[in-house]
């Protein structure tokens, strides 16, 4: 397989982090599309969102990754797209037509758990919750974007809340590709 390989999934999904083990086993590029969006815009997407509002960051965003991905020198890049990235406008269309994509597919809970081990404070939605807020957040905002996450090519299934969890993740990708 040469064509790039777009990981989607929710927000703490492991995405970036995964895409890096990915990446590094195959010998690929890896582009995590929050941070070429900060290096092109000046702005982190939380930061952008702040300012300018959801909408304009996931115009942007598309924008960002469509230019990325005509101006990538090899076809072989593992990408990290956005939580929100499959579920606007026709980007999964777009990510069909660009390569592979592979949903990190995980339980409500289990990402409550994640994301309360990273900085919420980068994540204007999530900031200032507390785990069980966060659940109650995740669980209607999941289930609304799970049509669009099972377009993907591939899905990896995520059972339980593991520190290997990531490793497993690629290793899975690495078997279903």
């Amino acid at each position: 397989m040469s064509q790039p390989i777009y990981l989607i999934g929710y927000m703490g999904a492991g995405k970036s982090t995964v895409g890096r083990l990915l990446a590094e086993r195959l010998g690929w590029l890896f582009v995590d599309l929050d941070e070429a969006f900060a290096e092109i815009h000046g702005l982190t997407p939380a930061d952008y969102i702040r300012q300018y509002g959801i909408d304009n960051f996931r115009r942007k965003e598309k924008y960002v990754l469509e230019d990325l991905a005509d101006a990538a020198p090899t076809e072989q890049v593992v990408y990290a797209t956005g939580g929100g990235y499959p579920c606007w406008e026709d980007n999964m269309e777009c990510l069909h037509e660009l390569g592979t994509s592979v949903y990190l597919r995980w339980e409500a809970r289990d990402l409550a758990k994640r994301l309360m081990l990273t900085d919420l404070r980068q994540r204007p939605v999530l900031q200032g919750k507390t785990e069980d807020e966060l659940l109650h957040f995740i669980e209607p905002q999941l289930a609304a974007r799970e049509h669009f996450y099972q377009q993907a090519n591939h899905t990896v299934n995520a059972i339980g809340f593991d520190i290997h969890a990531d490793e497993q993740l690629a290793e899975e990708i690495l078997k279903i590709l």
